[in-house]
């Protein structure tokens, strides 16, 4: 996850945490400002996730600005990534036109936790939220 935030108030680090535990994903944040989130190790770059796992991600979710989603995508083809997925508000004309031309399939403007909750049953098939999948941090 390109842009993963160890803030517990950020949206990438709700995203993060979903997938990581009820989208039971191997999900691994990509920020060259933090060290870890949760326990889990940051890495600085897609190429130091490359050869640290010794495999390219299947996924590169991008949650940065949609200015800086034409470099992830170049930096995604570089190290072999199969898929590019845009969080909701990351659309770059450049990015998409860059990802199809390399062959990577690639997700515009959709949540990957509202649509991994969507097939695990967290959402209604209607896309209705049921309450069981929210961002709020509940009261202790």
């Amino acid at each position: 996850m390109v842009g993963a935030s160890a803030n517990h108030s950020r949206p990438s680090y709700f995203v993060f945490s979903y997938l990581r535990t009820k989208g039971k994903l191997d999900v691994s944040p990509i920020n060259p400002a933090i060290a870890e989130i949760d326990g889990v190790h940051a890495y600085p770059s897609l190429a130091a996730y490359r050869e640290d796992r010794g495999a390219p991600p299947d996924i590169v979710d991008v949650f940065r600005k949609p200015d800086d989603a034409p470099q992830v995508v170049r930096e995604a083809i570089a190290v072999g990534a199969k898929a590019v997925w845009f969080q909701y508000g990351v659309i770059n004309d450049e990015a998409i036109r860059l990802a199809v031309e390399a062959g990577l399939d690639v997700v515009v403007d959709r949540c990957i936790k509202v649509e991994s909750a969507r097939f695990d049953g967290g959402l209604a098939l209607g896309g209705m939220n049921t309450g069981l999948l929210t961002s709020k941090r509940r009261a202790r």
